[in-house]
């Protein structure tokens, strides 16, 4: 039997939640504004972040697109500007409490056409890790997914080492995705932090895994990066050179060269331009690649694997991309995930 077809990047949001600035004293809060039928804003302190549609939240929409694509299951995640990392633990772990709720829910009603990745007050490590174990445990998730950075924190923090140890414990994956991009306030034309910026928080995350030992640790922990890995595999080169003619300023918490950690990354496929794709396979391997379109947003891919079906690759190449890879980072059965 074939695989199923895995989309392992995609967002989820609850349609409707209460007020958060109320409920917890302060702003800063994101709050959805149902402004016409089938479509809400996405607010923040009276300001527009993102206007969004049913797709977001409606179980019935997502399976009807999914039929039409030719996708077997989602894996569903929150939206990374509900991560709230910068807000007080207590409350950042009650609203992470009321998206798993509802994600975990979603994907028992629908079961087994969705998966789910929850989301962890990462500011708080130890209340990061309690969630994360009910994630793993009573909610049935697959994983996390978590920013690129935790306020003054890369991923290589001390502090954020016993969630990555705990994850690679309970068999969780991981999956990072990028947030609060650098930069932002020095790019705001164009789109900028989101088409360069990006790419950059990716990369940022990858090297502070690979450079900070932290695979080195954990050998067993299964770290997935977003957008094809950024400017990650791209940039290999660079990085690996740098490690190589200054291990003073580079290798100073690892011998082993970033390029020998390639492989440790699952990356999707998000990448949008078929050279980009054909790299990416010949860098890291289709081992390495799972499906990803961040649906339902307009910097996605429009036809979830279109990109992928595109290319003239090997039959087993192209089933490995869109189902096999997720599989085996979600520690999924295959057998029991195809849709009828």
């Amino acid at each position: 039997m074939a695989c199923p077809v895995v989309d392992l990047h995609t967002h989820l949001l609850p349609e409707r939640w209460p007020d958060l600035a109320e409920k917890y004293g302060y702003g800063g809060w994101v709050s959805l504004d149902h402004c016409a039928p089938c479509r809400a804003r996405m607010v923040i302190d009276d300001r527009r972040f993102r206007e969004i549609d049913d797709r977001c939240w409606s179980a019935t929409r997502r399976i009807e697109d999914c039929d039409r694509d030719g996708v077997d299951v989602q894996v569903l995640s929150t939206v990374p500007v509900m991560f709230s990392y910068w807000a007080r633990p207590a409350d950042a772990l009650d609203l992470s409490q009321l998206l798993n709720d509802h994600l975990a829910e979603t994907v028992r009603s629908n079961r087994p056409r969705f998966e789910g990745l929850g989301t962890v007050p990462l500011q708080d490590p130890d209340r990061a890790c309690r969630e994360l174990e009910r994630c793993m445990g009573p909610l049935g998730l697959r994983g996390i997914q978590i920013g690129s950075h935790v306020n003054d924190w890369n991923l290589d923090a001390a502090e954020l080492f016993p969630v990555f140890e705990c994850a690679a414990r309970l068999n969780a994956a991981v999956f990072v995705h990028p947030w609060e991009m650098m930069g932002r306030a020095e790019m705001p034309k164009y789109w900028l932090p989101w088409l360069v910026g990006m790419p950059a928080e990716t990369a940022r995350a990858a090297c502070s895994l690979a450079m900070g030992g932290v695979l080195d640790r954990l050998p067993d922990l299964r770290i997935g990066l977003a957008h094809g890995g950024g400017s990650f595999p791209a940039t290999i080169g660079r990085i690996a050179h740098g490690h190589d003619v200054r291990p003073d300023l580079c290798a100073v918490d690892t011998q082993t060269s970033p390029r020998d950690h390639l492989h440790r990354f699952v990356y999707d496929s998000l990448v949008h331009d078929p050279t980009t794709l054909r790299h990416l396979i010949e860098v890291v391997g289709a081992s390495r690649i799972a499906l990803g379109s961040d649906y339902p947003f307009p910097l996605g891919e429009a036809e979830p694997g279109h990109l992928v079906r595109s290319l003239d690759l090997d039959p087993a190449v192209r089933e490995r991309i869109l189902g096999g890879t997720a599989c085996e980072f979600l520690d999924l059965d295959p057998t029991t995930h195809h849709h009828a």
